[in-house]
This record gives C-alpha cells, sequence and structure tokens, in this order.
C-alpha cells in the first residue's frame, strides 16, 4: 500500500514537472519566433505608402495559413480567417507596416541629396546619422549615405541643431548623373539606419518597431487561429501610411466593414531618466498597454472593459496607456461609415520614432495573448 502511495506521488510530481518543462519550451520557442519575426520586419525599409518590401516579407509568413488574402488600391494587405460561425461577427485587427524615413527631394550636381521628412522624425536626430535609399528599381542595391555636418575643427561659435531642410545626405555619388545611376532620383525614399540587437534578458534594439512590432502580433495570431477557429471572423489589415494620416486603414475599413476593430501599436515608454512619473505613458516590462483615450479617440468602453477582464482572467500583466498622447489607425477607423467600435492594445517601447527603439519581448508575448483572448470573446459585446 505504501508503494502504490509513492508511486502514485511520484507520478503526479513527474507529470507536474513535464508540463512545467513543455510550458516552457513552448515560451522559449515562442520568444525565439517573435524575434527571429521582429529582427527581420524591422530592418526592411518601408517608408509611409512604399511598404512592398514589407508586405512580400509578410507574405511569405503567412503562406497557407488564410483563407482570403488580398493587397487593396491603397497597399493594405488584408487576410481573412473565416470563423466557425456563418455569417458571424467581424472583428478587424489593424497593425501599420509603414516607419518614417525621408523622401529625396533634391539631388545637387555634385550628388548631395536633400531630402523631405515623411512622419515624425525630430531634426534632432539627423546629424551624423547614416542613412539607406532603397531605389524604386528593386533590382538595385541600397544606397547608403551619412548626414553630413560640419567638423569640429572648423566650427566657431554655438552650435545650433540644424532644420531638416537645409541637411544633405552625402551618398558618396561624384555628380548627379552617377546619383541617377544608382537608382536614386526624386521621390526616392529611405530611412535613418539602426542595427538590430538582442539583449541577455529578452530586450531588443533596432529601428521601426513601431509598427513591426504589431506585425509580428498579427502574425503570431495567424498562426494561432488558422490552427484553432474562433467563433468570428477576424480580417487582419497590415495597413499602409498610418505615419502620414492612418490612410491605408480608412480605406480598409471602409472595405471590410466590420462590427468591431482593434488597433495593435508600438507605443511610448517613458520610464528613462529626464520623463516625470506623471509623464510617462507606459513602462517596459509592465505587459501590454490598453489605450481608454489618445489624441484620436475616446475608446469604447466596452472594449477597455472587456481588454480588462481578459487579462484578469488569463493571468496577463496589463497597464493603461496614460491619455491623451499619440494618435492610431484606430481614431480613423471608428469614423468610418456609421462609426466603428474600436479600441488600442500597444506593446510599450522606448525612444519610439528614432532607429534606435528599445522594446521587452516579453510585453509582445503577452499582448499575444491578450489579444487572441480578445478575438476569442469580441462577440460578447456586440
Amino acid at each position: 500500500m505504501e508503494n502504490t502511495f509513492f508511486a502514485h506521488r511520484f507520478f503526479l510530481v513527474f507529470t507536474k514537472l513535464l508540463v512545467l518543462y513543455i510550458l516552457e519550451n513552448l515560451v522559449i520557442e515562442l520568444t525565439k519566433q517573435i524575434i527571429k519575426d521582429l529582427e527581420e520586419l524591422s530592418q526592411i525599409v518601408g517608408v509611409a505608402s512604399r511598404e512592398k518590401r514589407v508586405v512580400k516579407a509578410i507574405q511569405k509568413k503567412i503562406k497557407g495559413l488564410a483563407d482570403k488574402i488580398e493587397i487593396d488600391i491603397s497597399g493594405n494587405l488584408i487576410v481573412t480567417i473565416n470563423g466557425t460561425e456563418d455569417n458571424g461577427p467581424v472583428l478587424m485587427l489593424d497593425a501599420h507596416t509603414d516607419e518614417i524615413g525621408l523622401m529625396v527631394r533634391h539631388i545637387t550636381s555634385d550628388g548631395f541629396i536633400y531630402f523631405a521628412k515623411i512622419g515624425g522624425f525630430i531634426d534632432l536626430l539627423f546629424s551624423g546619422q547614416t542613412v539607406i535609399f532603397v531605389p524604386d528599381d528593386e533590382s538595385k542595391k541600397p544606397v547608403y549615405g551619412v548626414i553630413g555636418l560640419k567638423p569640429p575643427h572648423i566650427t566657431r561659435g554655438e552650435v545650433k541643431i540644424p532644420k531638416a531642410d537645409d541637411l544633405a545626405v552625402d551618398i558618396g555619388a561624384a555628380s548627379a548623373e552617377e546619383a541617377a545611376k544608382w537608382g536614386i532620383e526624386i521621390g526616392t525614399t529611405g530611412t535613418l539606419v539602426g542595427e538590430f540587437k538582442k539583449k541577455p534578458n529578452g530586450r531588443v534594439i533596432g529601428k521601426a518597431f513601431d509598427d513591426r512590432t504589431g506585425c509580428v502580433i498579427l502574425i503570431e495570431i495567424l498562426r494561432r487561429l488558422a490552427e484553432n477557429r474562433p467563433l468570428g471572423t477576424i480580417v487582419f489589415n497590415f495597413a499602409s501610411g498610418e505615419e502620414v494620416g492612418a490612410r491605408g486603414a480608412t480605406t480598409a475599413a471602409y472595405t471590410i466593414e466590420p462590427d468591431m476593430a482593434l488597433a495593435i501599436e508600438n507605443t511610448t515608454a517613458g520610464d528613462t531618466p529626464g520623463v516625470s512619473p506623471h509623464e510617462c505613458p507606459t513602462k517596459l516590462g509592465d505587459g501590454p498597454a490598453i489605450t481608454v483615450a489618445d489624441r484620436s479617440l475616446i475608446v469604447n468602453e466596452k472594449i477597455v472593459t472587456l481588454l480588462k477582464k481578459l487579462a484578469k482572467e488569463n493571468k496577463i500583466p496589463y497597464q493603461y496607456k496614460k491619455p491623451l498622447s499619440g494618435g492610431t489607425d484606430a481614431g480613423r477607423i471608428a469614423l468610418v461609415r456609421g462609426g466603428i467600435p474600436a479600441g488600442v492594445v500597444s506593446v510599450p517601447c522606448r525612444y519610439i520614432h528614432s532607429p534606435i527603439s528599445l522594446l521587452d519581448t516579453k510585453d509582445i508575448e503577452r499582448t499575444c495573448d491578450l489579444v487572441e483572448a480578445f478575438t476569442r470573446s469580441f462577440h460578447e459585446i456586440l
């Protein structure tokens, strides 16, 4: 009898340890996949309304997962997973593929490039930075350059921050003709270079996390829902042009005509030196940020309540994005047709809108879990 008791106890302990081991390895594999996807997508140059390279990369990752895939006239990649209920409710999940960047506006006779800002760069960032331009002709290689500044050896007096309009990119070309041979012309787009780096604690550094992070989350949700379908139909919109006025999400929402929408974003983390607690919108490592209100939207109360409920039920740490900073695609989606209930869930990120953003992949994992839970429950509040 005693041997049976100990055998039973041993079996229970062994089973518990085995389950913990399996779960731990699943988390490790998810982290690896998230980092792999984020590195690949964030290193692609895809300035607002020039996102085709990003879209192609996403298409490869989701091949075979969806019931319908299309690219609309605005450049949105719209992907549908049908629900188990015929004519069931429709949820639109939105994340934008574009990033802030530069556009060539003038080429001097000796090959220097003057540029226009596309999206919300601040002029403080530019001097001395490395730039990458991607010719529209994809057979041509990317062109690297540096935004020149006057050497300190010949600089006198107080140095002021130069305006972007006065800065030139030196791509190493000796003439406008040589720049043209390399594929550089008026309208060519590019951005500041930011290398992707992994930290030992699961944090990562790189460019364009706004909003390739959201794209990575949508890809992961697609993988999960393809294996285990939700009740409602989920339409994923990998949106174009968010950084220049949420243009893609607006047209996509009109086409999709969802019953509800949720934007998945990258948002400002203010837990850094120089930012006071009352100014700090979110913190790294505290989980997904649920928006109550921002400059573009006061979120539907039912959506906020459901997100909080799901986070608590699934033991997902969460935080609020403090009002009223920023704006997202959700603000424009909410105004389409007769109005669409819309919300926002974001991953906190330090140094947003620069080539050196930093985030915690644990926040991405937790956001994936919360968004998946929402896709399976949103019909409850319609």
